[in-house]
């Protein structure tokens, strides 16, 4: 993800309490998961299929099973155990589409301005990308109907 369109870092909570978190941009999907204390990378059992995801701890049910809200490149998605940070890229299948959340039904009350705020982020990436000796790190949208970044013609 580029630096100059950094995105806001969205919760998914379930009675009270961080489920994990997550963020997009113009093709990928992030998802952080805070694992339980002394879990490691070896302990972890993930399963990446082009619409679902299913992770959990090795030879117990899965935390997680549940689909994507839209579909992934399986093979040029993974997951890494860093920082003791569970965090799982997924690459989107349409680039530039705008997934109100990472997964099926996990849709926040809020999700309708967060995600006219990340179309605007992925539209400035799409500008970026399609006319890169320009700088549109400080572009900003006005108005309230962001065009959907996949569709939109200039």
């Amino acid at each position: 993800m580029s630096e100059k369109f950094k995105h806001n870092r969205r919760k998914f909570e379930y009675q009270g309490r961080t489920i994990y978190e997550w963020d997009q941009s113009i093709e990928e999907i992030n998802i952080y998961i805070q694992p339980p204390p002394g879990l490691t990378s070896k302990m972890v059992a993930c399963e990446i299929t082009p619409t679902q995801l299913i992770l959990g701890i090795k030879g117990n049910p899965p935390f997680i099973n549940e689909p994507f809200f839209s579909t992934i490149k399986q093979k040029d998605s993974f997951w890494t155990f860093e920082d003791g940070i569970i965090h799982v890229t997924l690459q989107k299948m349409n680039k530039a589409e705008t997934w109100m959340a990472a997964l099926k039904g996990h849709l926040n009350q809020n999700e309708n301005l967060l995600n006219e705020e990340d179309k605007k982020k992925i539209m400035l990436e799409r500008f970026q990308e399609e006319h890169a000796g320009f700088d549109f790190s400080g572009a900003e949208f006005t108005g309230n109907n962001v065009p959907d970044p996949r569709k939109c013609i200039y």
